[in-house]
């Protein structure tokens, strides 16, 4: 089902690789969404927990070009993790990223990835760096940062850049933690990254993450607007409607992308065709007339 994925994938990219619109290398963002599922979970391996730690739901991570691009959702990996009710061994995320980027750069060259505090893993980092990809994760406030945000507030500096390094049995590199003004209100946000950025850019350089929150919207649009409804606990059927969802997505994003190449118009993310539009004409070349 995933190859089938990539191959459409790499058929929907060869439609406008010539297009200088579509900017390479690119940013992309991984992230993982959930499906909510009701029911028994004895003998449910692909069922998972939930943040909260009432609810249950199948997990998907998917990796997807975001920043001034045509926003398309380039691999799907499904996530299984281990919980009270099966023998699932530890998940181990940086090896779901690091499945999701070898697939993707099949089809594009990545520049920067960007990832949410789950990800913000050692590991996480080598693997990224081990495939030759930048980053820029937030990290958790621990002991350690919160000296320095002290040490900031008593020297009454805004921003501070820290060396770091790497060091895990998978490789080792040199990184920094970049200590910025929170954008979403007071305090301080710190920010691990493999690029070596300055104090003085530093502010700016982080303005970037904000381009993660691309992901999300299209989490909306998938679920929202192409994933068919089941009441199938199946987790082969479940993962099949979610992927079609992710690759119908796809083809509304490259329609309207080319519509907007054909009209000459301005390469902004507020659509020309509406994603019902789009389901009605996949519909009708599915489903044979009468």
């Amino acid at each position: 089902m995933l190859e089938g994925f990539d191959s459409a994938t790499g058929r929907v990219l060869s439609v406008i690789e010539s297009e200088a619109s579509f900017r390479r290398p690119v940013t992309v963002a991984i992230d993982i969404t959930t499906l909510p599922y009701y029911g028994r979970t004895v003998e449910m391996p692909m069922v998972s927990g939930t943040k909260n730690g009432e609810g249950r739901a199948f997990k998907f991570a998917t990796l997807a070009v975001v920043g001034r691009n045509i926003p398309l959702v380039l691999a799907v990996e499904p996530v299984r993790e281990s919980s009270s009710w099966d023998e699932n061994p530890p998940n181990q995320i940086h090896r779901v990223v690091r499945r999701l980027l070898l697939r993707a750069k099949d089809h594009v060259p990545i520049e920067m990835v960007l990832c949410d505090r789950e990800f913000n893993s050692m590991r996480v980092f080598q693997t990224l760096s081990n495939l030759d990809v930048n980053y820029l994760i937030p990290k958790r406030i621990t002991s350690s940062e919160r000296e320095v945000i002290e040490q900031m507030d008593e020297d009454d500096q805004e921003v501070a850049v820290e060396t770091a390094s790497v060091h895990v049995e998978v490789g080792s590199h040199p990184m920094r933690f970049l200590y910025v003004p929170s954008t979403g209100g007071e305090g301080t946000t710190v920010f691990a990254t493999n690029l070596r950025v300055g104090p003085d850019e530093a502010k700016t350089f982080c303005r970037r993450y904000s381009r993660r929150w691309q992901i999300e919207n299209e989490y909306e649009s998938i679920k929202g607007e192409f994933l068919a409804k089941t009441s199938s606990k199946e987790y082969r059927v479940r993962l099949f409607y979610f992927v079609f969802a992710v690759l119908l997505c796809n083809i509304w994003r490259l329609t309207d992308f080319l519509l907007k190449v054909g009209v000459d118009g301005e390469m902004d993310h507020t659509p020309v065709l509406t994603a019902g539009e789009c389901v009605e004409l996949v519909a009708s070349a599915l489903i044979p007339p009468d």
